[in-house]
């Protein structure tokens, strides 16, 4: 599991993510992701995970963060 610190636009949310046998902390700094940000809080190994980090998954179970093909300005809306 990955304790992460993550700008939405709005605030600074922490989201415990399982993609730890996939990334490297050091790997995603400064990346671009995409979040749910409208889930109740949950703790997760004693840490509370204000969202989640969506990932694609392909057949071999390598993981990749889905981001947009352009980049765009911090806390703009999935639609």
């Amino acid at each position: 599991m990955l304790k992460l610190e993550i700008d939405t636009g709005l605030d600074i949310r922490t989201v415990v993510s399982g993609i730890a046998e996939h990334y490297k902390p050091e790997d995603i700094i400064g990346h671009q992701v995409s979040i749910l940000v409208n889930l109740a809080p949950r703790e997760l190994k004693g840490i509370v995970s204000e969202g989640m980090i969506l990932m694609a998954e392909n057949a071999e179970g390598i993981l990749c963060f889905v981001t947009p093909s352009t980049a765009m300005p911090t806390g703009r809306t999935i639609r």
